[in-house]
């Protein structure tokens, strides 16, 4: 590849996109594909996947193709890439028989540089005309993981695409997801006949997400506290059923919370609009199964809580993966119980790949109880080693507080014994707790030994016990036999005190209150800034106007990035990430005034601005008053506000210097500061003139000599 084309994909990662620099991994991926190579991207969810394939297909010449399952994250691909200047379309089953020919012809006269089409569009023979008749830059094949029988999506359609690369041998050919394991990554590459294609792994790390998990009890009144510390927030609820769905999302709208449901059993029309709404920012609050959230593109998600057990870890990563892709603090947290596992092991048991799933939610399980660092534990699934823990779990925070449950362990074991091993957990914690329940009596349970024999603990204690009994292999789970539980080789040696058992301690009342006070989310420095508030609240407001969503204008880092930065022109604005040349042209001006009004505002509420001082000066000169009325509004020095005019004449400023500094003075003064070879400080050019010329004349020919010679 030519310096000049590195040099073109440069500038137009900055001019389309708005980004100075690559992310890790980004800038290897685009040189290898425009060197004409077939490559496999696995890259986390908000590493920057999209940028992998869109830049070399706008840096080369001719157009790509690229294949996505997703209707509605195409269409909003499509409308960021039109939001930046590119000519980008998209062809699915959502579009007329009308509208797909027009969106083909303009691909084949080159009048569209990117097209995106779902699998079902690109096996068409109309359409496998059109590509011929286009010259390809790029094939790339999104979210690949469906392609293999070992991923967590399969998708038998995919399995099609291996003609890709017997027609088009010469056009490279990108397949990205963001998680695949070592046998999913193969299977890709062999399905899509690209054996040699190499590999780019990113690092499966997101520091930016707190991860955390919690026993399932009192689900819903941690969600509802954890909502309403934040209540302008984009979440998404994951449950396991439809029926969940429904009930969490009506309970969080009986305490008057923006929240609803969406599953695969609405109408497609309400679920479109439940999907729009959320992604627009009318709706802040999903609860869903995971038929949702796949296919949304939305970079403002704060955070994730899985109100059920994921059925496997790509699933869970990919999900929470959902939350901060524009790299701000996000927070997920995932509900544990060992009723969900019950339940997954239940719906896997007729699947062909039963000993595959089961492998993989004994995984998901091992995660959920982890009593080390939990992204020690999630990225070694991936085959990453973190160094050191990574202090932004409730492992790290909260180190869990271990007991010898030897004792607890035989008392469960002996119930069991004597119970003749045909009781489930929740009747063996009754067992235990000496409950007065009628299926007790009516087996006979009350009339045996260790009847009672643990009352001293809850229910939930027990719960947590036994769950633990079964991670350390002491009990395990008859399935075939109505769940009842079993007493192991292991176990039995619990029984007779050959093995300690070490179990971590269950939480009090008091202590769970504590340890929820100490795991409040941080509060991000842009939640408190009331510049980026107003700033989101434009955006929305120019998002309505276009009907896009908001993120689609400027997404929350960049906003944050430029509540920091304040730009007040539009060479800073252009400095701020995520802003290209095309956004300033478009939106620009508006973002710039409510910068300066927002200074302005703040500055005569007697406030300090950092930097930005001048600029108040400028609006207030704007306005008409005189340096001496605005040093008299502001209190301050006449000759700071002199200092200010100055300032603003070298930013290019619209000032009329001679208001202040008169054509007679200038002649007099610049040829002095030539003479006395451009002094940094002005005292020497006072002395030279004998003190005669005021420090403030001085200043604003200094100025005018500066914007004169560059």
């Amino acid at each position: 590849m030519t310096t000049a084309i590195a040099d073109k994909a440069q500038q137009i990662l900055k001019d389309v996109f708005g980004f100075n620099k690559f992310r890790p991994l980004q800038e290897e991926v685009v040189h290898h594909c425009m060197m004409g190579n077939d490559s496999l991207v696995i890259m986390p969810t908000g590493g920057g996947k999209s940028i992998c394939y869109q830049l070399p297909a706008l840096t080369m010449d001719g157009a790509a193709v690229v294949i996505s399952p997703l209707i509605s994250l195409m269409k909003d691909q499509v409308e960021a890439l039109k939001q930046n200047g590119v000519s980008a379309a998209f062809l699915n089953s959502s579009l007329s028989a009308q509208d797909q020919q027009k969106i083909e012809e303009e691909f084949m006269q080159g009048e569209v540089k990117i097209v995106y089409v779902s699998p079902e569009k690109l096996l068409t023979r109309n359409f496998f005309n059109v590509l011929q008749s286009v010259h390809l830059n790029l094939i790339a094949v999104d979210e690949a993981h469906c392609i293999s029988q070992w991923g967590h999506d399969f998708r038998p359609e995919y399995t099609k695409l291996d003609f890709l690369k017997k027609q088009f041998p010469q056009t490279p050919i990108m397949a990205l997801t963001a998680t695949a394991d070592k046998a999913t990554r193969n299977d890709i590459a062999s399905q899509l006949g690209i054996p040699e294609a190499k590999t780019f792994l990113a690092s499966f790390d997101r520091p930016n997400l707190d991860l955390t998990v919690r026993p399932a009890q009192g689900r819903l009144e941690t969600i509802i506290g954890l909502i309403n510390q934040a209540p302008d927030q984009s979440g998404i609820i994951y449950c396991l059923s439809r029926k969940s769905c429904e009930q969490v999302a009506e309970k969080l709208q009986a305490k008057g919370i923006d929240a609803d449901f969406y599953h695969a059993g609405l109408p497609s029309d309400v679920r479109d609009k439940t999907q729009e709404r959320f992604i627009r920012d009318d709706l802040k609050i999903v609860c869903a199964t995971i038929a949702f959230g796949m296919g949304i593109d939305k970079s403002n998600v704060r955070w994730v809580i899985h109100y059920n057990l994921p059925k496997n870890l790509e699933s869970y990563y990919q999900e929470i993966g959902r939350a901060g892709r524009d790299g701000l603090d996000s927070r997920t947290l995932l509900f544990f119980s060992y009723g969900d596992v019950v339940q997954l092991k239940q719906f896997i048991e007729e699947s062909p790949q039963k000993p595959l799933l089961e492998a993989k939610l004994q995984r998901m399980q091992q995660y959920a109880e982890a009593t080390t660092c939990r992204r020690k534990v999630l990225l070694s699934y991936f085959g990453e080693q973190l160094e050191k823990d990574c202090g932004n779990c409730d492992v790290c925070r909260n180190p869990p507080q271990f007991m010898d449950g030897t004792v607890l362990a035989q008392k469960a074991i002996s119930a069991l014994v004597r119970a003749r091993q045909k009781v489930g957990m929740r009747l063996l914690i009754d067992i235990l707790r000496g409950s007065k329940q009628q299926e007790v009596f009516r087996l006979g349970l009350h009339e045996i030994k260790t009847y009672g024999a643990g009352k001293e603990h809850s229910y939930f204690e027990w719960q947590h016990f036994i769950g633990q009994f079964l991670n350390l292999g002491l009990l395990e789970i008859a399935f075939d036999q109505h769940n009842a539980l079993r007493i192991t080789e292991l176990g039995k040696r619990a029984l007779k005190a050959e093995v300690p058992v070490q179990i971590t301690k269950p939480e009090s009342l008091d202590e769970r209150k504590q340890r929820l006070a100490q795991a409040k989310p941080k509060k991000s420095e842009q939640q408190a800034n009331e510049l980026f508030a107003r700033l989101k609240a434009l955006r929305k407001k120019i998002a309505e106007e276009q009907a896009v969503p908001a993120y689609v204008v400027f997404n929350d880092a960049t906003l944050e990035d430029m509540a920091s930065q304040r730009p007040t022109d539009e060479d800073k604005l252009l400095e701020v990430s995520g802003v290209g040349q095309r956004k300033v042209d478009q939106y620009g001006d508006r973002f710039i005034r409510e910068v300066i009004a927002y200074i302005k505002e703040k500055t005569e509420q007697g406030e300090k601005v950092k930097g930005a001082t001048h600029i108040v000066t400028f609006e207030l000169l704007k306005e008409g008053l005189s340096p001496d009325e605005i040093a008299g509004k502001r209190q301050l020095n006449i000759v700071t506000i002199y200092s200010h005019i100055a300032t603003l004449y070298e930013q290019g400023k619209d000032v009329e210097m001679r208001k202040f500094l008169t054509e007679a003075e200038e002649n007099r003064i610049i040829p002095a500061i030539k003479e006395l070879g451009e002094p940094d400080k002005l005292k020497p050019l006072f002395d030279h003139f004998k003190e005669e010329i005021p420090y403030y004349k001085l200043r604003l020919a200094m100025a005018v000599y500066k914007k004169t010679k560059g």
